[in-house]
């Protein structure tokens, strides 16, 4: 695992149709661990093995984050927002934020008070960024409404192969995806191999759709991230027995093609890698979603990576899960053949 990559993606700004900065970084990456390197005109990154092979895996994950947008600037200078993705509003007051403009990042502080600290419903709309302007006229020189926000925050390494970060969800999963590419390679992967850093999951779902129509895998895994309940505050009536640092997690859903969670099952025990599973009624709310209704359907599968505090500006993961992901969805890659069999019976 390359944890210096890592860690500049995770730093790097991505707010839900502004991911250009870190795809570029993606796509620059992945030039000497692929046979082909493409991006499209929404900035999907796809890296891919064995282009010609009739047999196609795509295995996506997604490089955007939450985050805000400026929507207009007031008559003191401060920034008004609103929300892009799940945010919590109440996470952001008090906190140092950066503002991504066309001329590079300016930062600023999300204002706070005590009235503002009893106000249980928060709206992004009550929210206003200081970024030291004297006026909306000199605000306006240096910020376009547009403009997207995010935490000022940076990444640490925590004890037991622990890290904190905002937006791990998902540019980890997007990291996942090509590391085990690179590793499928090495391996000597046989089937066509699809790895693509989505844009657009947490708004739209456009970017999963674009590529995977383009494609047309015949599997298709999301690579996301899942709730745990090692922490306080989540049920384990709601996601199971989920922990950091247990291993990858696989998905029982209505939607999910058991052939391959059975496949992925197999995979691990080859490794002997200790796995996790949760279940889930209805959609996933991942990448997946869009990539089964692409073309004529596609059989998915989700493997998620346990995350503490998610959609806050620290989430709390495992380098051991991250690497387990990666090494899981390469022996995935390998034990693909040509003539696989889908159907259920």
């Amino acid at each position: 695992m390359n944890k210096e990559f890592l860690f500049e993606l995770l730093k790097t700004g991505s707010v839900s149709g502004n991911e250009t900065e870190l795809e570029k970084k993606i796509y620059d990456y992945m030039q000497d661990k692929a046979d082909r390197v493409t991006v499209d005109e929404l900035g999907n990154v796809t890296a891919a093995l064995n282009p010609e092979a009739p047999f196609k895996v795509l295995v996506a994950g997604h490089a955007d984050e939450i985050g805000l947008m400026v929507t207009a600037v007031g008559s003191d200078g401060t920034l008004m927002v609103t929300r892009i993705g799940g945010i919590y509003t109440t996470t952001y007051p008090g906190h140092k934020v950066r503002i991504y403009t066309k001329n590079g990042v300016l930062y600023g502080a999300v204002a706070n008070s005590r009235e503002i600290e009893k106000n249980s419903d928060l709206k992004p709309s009550a929210l206003r960024i200081d970024i030291g302007a004297k006026d909306r006229e000199d605000a306006l020189k240096y910020v376009e409404l547009g403009d997207t926000v995010t935490f000022d925050t940076d990444v640490r390494e925590l004890l037991n192969d622990c890290i904190t970060s905002r937006a791990m969800d998902d540019k980890i999963g997007a990291f996942i995806v090509m590391e085990a590419l690179a590793k499928a390679r090495e391996k000597g992967a046989t089937v066509g191999c699809y790895a693509v850093s989505t844009t657009g999951e947490e708004t739209t779902g456009n970017g999963a759709y674009f590529t995977s129509s383009r494609v047309k895998p015949n599997i298709a895994i999301a690579v996301d991230v899942t709730f745990t309940s090692d922490n306080c505050g989540i049920s384990e009536a709601e996601t199971g027995d989920i922990a950091v640092g247990k291993g990858p997690v696989l998905c029982n859903n209505p939607s999910i093609h058991k052939k391959v969670n059975q496949a992925l099952r197999a995979c691990a025990e080859k490794l002997n890698m200790q796995v996790q599973t949760e279940a889930a009624n209805g959609y996933t709310g991942t990448d997946g979603d869009t990539m089964h209704r692409t073309g004529i359907g596609v059989p998915f599968a989700l493997v998620s990576i346990p995350l503490r505090y998610m959609h806050n500006p620290a989430e709390v993961g495992s380098l051991k899960d991250i690497q387990d992901c990666i090494d899981l969805l390469a022996e995935f890659f390998v034990s693909c053949t040509m003539d696989m069999d889908l159907k259920p019976f």
